[in-house]
């Protein structure tokens, strides 16, 4: 697939920090924005209202299909209802994992993924964003950082939003959500051959957004 709208990927683990950056950079680019992850994450949510269990894919999939979800000026919509703030829970992050292990759930929702290619550009991030729904990406990037750090961020951002949270609890889950996306079958979580690693250990957010738009910058002017 080939595409003349500019298009960068950005694919990482959790809490590496990738949503914030990710929007920033579209946000100073003006470009449309892809959170995928959000995606998992309502489809989870959807299934819980239902009592459906996260392993069953074929109840999962009638969700899908029944499901009407729209992103509106950033906001997530499920069959009307705003739900960008229920999604955000430890529960629907948990679930999201669990339900993107499904083959035919992920290829039931490539094609929405890839409607968000529309010009002037496109900013998209999840864990196979540079690897399966974007390989044509012009940049592709793996945003990363210890788990330790990601899970000192995650701990913070939990507790600014008044929500219950343990160090030790929050560093287990993402240890674990690591493992399960860097082993499933389907889609795992990798650094393709041709994106560039930032860091985010020791490095702000800004810094990361403006590495990543000055990369563009370099990219708009050798094409």
């Amino acid at each position: 697939m080939t595409s003349h709208i500019p298009i960068i990927a950005i694919d990482g683990p959790s809490a590496s920090g990738k949503g914030t950056v990710a929007k920033l950079v579209a946000e100073k680019l003006n470009f449309h924005y892809l959170d995928s992850g959000s995606i998992y994450r309502t489809i989870a949510y959807a299934g819980r209202l239902q009592n459906i269990p996260l392993n069953n894919e074929a109840l999962l999939l009638k969700v899908l299909e029944k499901a009407n979800l729209s992103f509106k000026n950033d906001h997530i919509l499920l069959n009307g209802k705003d739900v960008s703030e229920a999604i955000r829970s430890e529960e629907s992050g948990r679930g999201a994992s669990e339900v993107a292990v499904h083959r035919a759930l992920r290829e039931a929702i490539l094609g929405f993924q890839r409607s968000f290619e529309k010009s002037p550009g496109l900013v998209a991030e999840g864990r196979d964003m540079t690897s399966v729904v974007f390989p044509h990406a012009g940049i592709k990037i793996f945003l990363t950082a210890s788990a330790q750090i990601r899970a000192e961020r995650r701990y913070k951002q939990l507790i600014s939003k008044g929500n219950p949270a343990n160090m030790a609890s929050v560093l287990s889950e993402i240890i674990l959500r690591d493992e399960r996306d860097l082993q499933r079958e389907i889609s795992p979580l990798l650094k393709t051959k041709d994106a560039i690693e930032i860091d985010t250990d020791t490095l702000s957010i800004s810094d990361a957004v403006d590495n990543i738009t000055h990369l563009f910058s370099l990219k708009s002017q050798t094409s």
